[in-house]
């Protein structure tokens, strides 16, 4: 059996239901990381119900956990500036003694981006920031100084202190496109995520594209964790069922993704059928 974590999506619940459910599966070894997402709308219906925004969260959940990995899957990229949220993940790492996982990715929300006035733009747009924002932030929270000219972001001896209590903080990056997020992905990835796979096939269809791009930018493959969304719908022992089809392909962790109401007895049912398996 491969590894578990789990993603409470933020929305359409409250706040001590969130608490709650991070503080069980702190208690829960079988889980080595939790994770919300970076939306400030629902992504269910209602759209208009209410979404806790996620990196606020996190540094609250970093002081009321102490053993399970924190992160958001995954922030987008145009939300921030690069160097705003190297800050902020270095500011969360330190918050959480070291437990900090930052998650990153190309955004494709248009509903809230074009209500908030935040530019998205077409793909070659995102892509271009995400690789842009990338090479930011890692230098940012690596080095001293950082300088960086590109199309959508300028810095001249930068910095961002105090630095992370990792060296470095894990970085996940999430999509499926096949150009440009994955080669993405190659480059500055620890763990790529794929969200929701139908199959097993279809992951290791985008797998094999990752793969290549790793020996055309001279990066190992075997350095990057594999990891899946999959929801919560269904019996304990059908979604193990279903999660061993993914270990047995190659995939590294399952993300169970938490579907409907956060109901405590159904995330302790989860763990007791990991920890029989």
């Amino acid at each position: 059996m491969g590894r578990h974590a789990i993603k409470t999506p933020p929305h359409h619940a409250t706040w001590d239901e969130f608490l709650r459910f991070w503080q069980m599966a702190d208690e829960m070894p079988v889980f080595e990381s939790a994770w919300n997402w970076d939306h400030f709308y629902p992504l269910a219906p209602p759209y208009d119900g209410p979404n806790l925004e996620g990196w606020t969260m996190l540094a609250a959940l970093a002081q009321a956990t102490s053993r399970i990995r924190v992160g958001s899957m995954v922030n987008g990229m145009h939300h921030r500036h690069p160097a705003v949220t190297a800050n902020m993940a270095a500011t969360i790492d330190i918050i959480s003694g070291g437990r900090f996982e930052l998650g990153m990715g190309a955004g494709w929300n248009f509903m809230e981006s074009d209500a908030y006035g935040i530019d998205l733009g077409p793909l070659r747009d995102r892509s271009d920031r995400l690789e842009e924002g990338m090479e930011i932030i890692v230098s940012l929270l690596a080095n001293k100084e950082t300088s960086f000219s590109g199309r959508f972001f300028a810095l001249e001896n930068a910095w961002c202190e105090p630095k992370p209590v990792q060296d470095p903080i894990p970085i996940v990056i999430g999509g499926k496109g096949r150009v440009r997020t994955l080669r993405t992905a190659a480059r500055f990835a620890d763990q790529w995520d794929m969200t929701f796979p139908e199959t097993p096939s279809d992951w290791q269809e985008l797998d094999e594209v990752l793969r290549s791009h790793c020996e055309r930018v001279g990066r190992d493959q075997a350095e990057i964790t594999r990891s899946v969304h999959l929801g919560t719908d269904g019996e304990p022992a059908e979604l193990l069922e279903r999660a061993q089809d993914f270990f047995d392909a190659g995939v590294d962790v399952v993300v169970w993704s938490w579907r409907g109401e956060l109901d405590p007895a159904g995330l302790e049912a989860l763990n007791a059928a990991i920890e029989a398996a």
